[in-house]
């Protein structure tokens, strides 16, 4: 089992930045792969990073691309979401998760086998 806490949310104006911490217990973070969902009132839960277990890989959605960074610190046992640029439409519950699978380039949520309870990210304009 893997223990999963966000923190980092808030209230931010446009065009600024925040960075998320997802600390894992239970087990090491490296083994799995590690995501960052976001889900917006109304809508559903979407993929914005991940970073694979086994090489460290980093995957992208294409409206955080250049914008968003993820990072794993294994001594913390802790990723990392930096998000700078920061713009209303980011405005959600992100969620990090963590998959026993290798999923490559696409991540969905069905995929994730543990996840946190969420951090919401205000964004104003």
């Amino acid at each position: 089992q893997v223990q999963l806490v966000e923190s980092g949310g808030g209230l931010v104006e446009a065009g600024g930045s925040l960075r998320l911490s997802c600390a894992a217990s239970g087990r090491t973070l490296s083994m799995y792969g590690t995501g960052w969902f976001r889900q917006a009132p109304g809508k559903e839960r979407d993929f914005v990073v991940g970073i694979s277990g086994s090489d460290g890989s980093t995957y992208y959605a294409d409206s955080v691309k250049g914008r968003f960074t993820i990072s794993r610190d294994n001594a913390k046992n802790t990723v990392y979401l930096q998000m700078n640029s920061l713009k209303p439409e980011d405005t959600a519950v992100y969620y990090c998760a963590a998959t026993r699978s290798s999923l490559g380039s696409m991540w969905y949520s069905r995929d994730m086998h543990y996840w946190g309870k969420g951090t919401l990210v205000t964004v104003s304009s």
